[in-house]
């Protein structure tokens, strides 16, 4: 009984310190902000949506161009990343439903009118699933450092615009993070099962 006493007490204590993190640290980064920056983080942010479409079209297009079939699988790949990981996003921010920081917690000053679906955050998720699913077919230094370079400025660009706790930019980065190498990997297994269908029937 004192050993599930002291369980209880010591998950109260960490909810209870993650959630003062949370707010704390978001405190800090939105009240205590440059207010300079505001228009560029927007912006920042907002980059999100065009290189969620962007990113996929321009690699399926090269390679449709280029007629370079490798190219062509590869912007598939990402563009099968994109969508699963939208999918999965959609579906936890509804299944959670956490209320925006600005509702919580009045004295923020968020630069977005939102109120619901704070938990993960979409915009970070979405940045590190191109991040990374780049990182993983280009596998090019000059492609991963500024892919994951700009991702991390829009998971930060959340938090400064007051529309999303630490702890939902963190689990947007491991969800968006996460689809985007589940996807990777299925991915080479189908391939590697058409191979050997391919060859099996050749032999």
């Amino acid at each position: 009984m004192k050993k599930l006493s002291l369980l209880f007490l010591l998950l109260i204590s960490n909810y209870v310190f993650a959630q003062n993190f949370d707010i704390n640290t978001l405190k800090e980064l939105n009240l205590n902000r440059n207010r300079n920056l505001d228009a560029s983080m927007r912006f920042i942010s907002n980059s999100e949506y065009a290189a969620g479409i962007a990113a996929p079209l321009f690699v399926c297009g090269l390679g449709l161009a280029t007629k370079d079939s490798s190219m062509l699988h590869k912007g598939v790949n990402v563009s099968v990343a994109v969508i699963a990981n939208t999918g999965a996003t959609y579906l936890l921010k509804r299944i959670v439903n956490r209320d925006r920081p600005g509702v919580s917690y009045p004295f923020l000053q968020p630069l977005e009118n939102k109120t619901k679906h704070s938990f993960p955050s979409g915009h970070t998720s979405n940045a590190f699933c191109i991040a990374t699913s780049i990182s993983l077919n280009f596998r090019k230094w000059y492609l991963i450092a500024p892919s994951y370079l700009w991702a991390s400025s829009v998971g930060y660009a959340r938090m400064h615009m007051g529309v999303h706790y630490p702890s939902d930019v963190f689990a947007g980065a491991l969800l968006g993070a996460g689809s985007a190498w589940i996807s990777y990997q299925a991915n080479k297994k189908m391939n590697s099962y058409w191979i050997k269908k391919k060859l099996t029937k050749t032999f």
